[in-house]
């Protein structure tokens, strides 16, 4: 099903998950849940759709954190920074490789639940600045394409009649 999986050894964390392509969609949610190389799941099955309605020919699923969980709340209170480098060695060495590579942003109101996770995406940011990257979020637009708490969307809650747009995540840090 996914030609682009990268997981440890048990599959408890999942690096990354997607699809080959020249031009992927690099989506940042906040964990994985249950998809692995061989099924999908809503959120997944949600991106890829997306990916391919706006134009790319693969995308590439990561999380700023990379332990599964089905409940955001059942994140670690403090994060493993062994596995949040390995999580970023991951991303970013598959980022490089393109020119002015595109994050949608995906994660969620739920990385208000750990102080760690903004700082992942702080640090996320700027690792992508570096590689001229640019961010989009996902959502209907009109000045709703935020939560009403001023997050990203998540994929599991979006409809098919919205769209990509371009997300400030600089500013969207800086509001936090």
């Amino acid at each position: 099903m996914f030609d682009l999986y990268l997981a440890n050894r048990t599959d408890s964390c999942r690096f990354l998950l997607g699809r080959a392509g020249v031009r992927p969609l690099f989506v940042v949610g906040l964990n994985p849940s249950t998809a692995n190389r061989e099924k999908s799941d809503v959120t997944a099955t949600k991106v890829a759709r997306i990916a391919e309605r706006s134009d790319y020919d693969g995308f590439v699923m990561s999380n700023l954190y990379p332990k599964r969980s089905t409940d955001p709340l059942q994140l670690p209170e403090r994060a493993d920074h062994r596995l949040l480098n390995r999580n970023f060695e991951a991303i970013l060495a598959l980022a490089a490789q393109q020119s002015q590579p595109h994050f949608w942003a995906a994660w969620g109101g739920d990385i208000s639940t750990r102080p760690w996770l903004l700082r992942v995406c702080r640090r996320l940011v700027s690792e992508v600045g570096k590689l001229d990257g640019r961010w989009f979020c996902f959502g209907p637009g009109g000045g709703r394409t935020l939560t009403k708490a001023g997050h990203p969307r998540h994929p599991s809650r979006l409809s098919y009649a919205w769209q990509l747009q371009a997300f400030d995540a600089k500013a969207y840090l800086a509001d936090l």
